[in-house]
């Protein structure tokens, strides 16, 4: 089983792929979401997505700069307002 992860901006779509799990730097502290996590959305702050893409694997980070994360059936949706390249 995989969970959806998608990461957005206003201009573009960064990534939409099947990982095991993600790391998402939450306003109120870091959060993971795997597949099957209950509905939740969250404003994030400044920092670093890790991404999980198998179990044990290293994490990719990709640095963000605020926005919201929202977890529904569909998988995670990271909504960023930048993404360093």
């Amino acid at each position: 089983m995989a969970l959806h992860f998608e990461l957005v901006t206003p201009a573009k779509l960064v990534r939409s792929e099947e990982v095991h799990m993600v790391v998402v730097p939450g306003a109120e502290g870091e959060f993971g979401v795997l597949e099957g996590h209950a509905p939740f959305m969250s404003t994030i702050k400044d920092g670093a997505v890790q991404v999980y893409k198998t179990a044990g694997a290293a994490p990719e980070s990709i640095e963000v700069k605020g926005g919201f994360a929202e977890v529904g059936d569909k998988g995670l949706t990271v909504l960023a307002e930048h993404v360093e390249d």
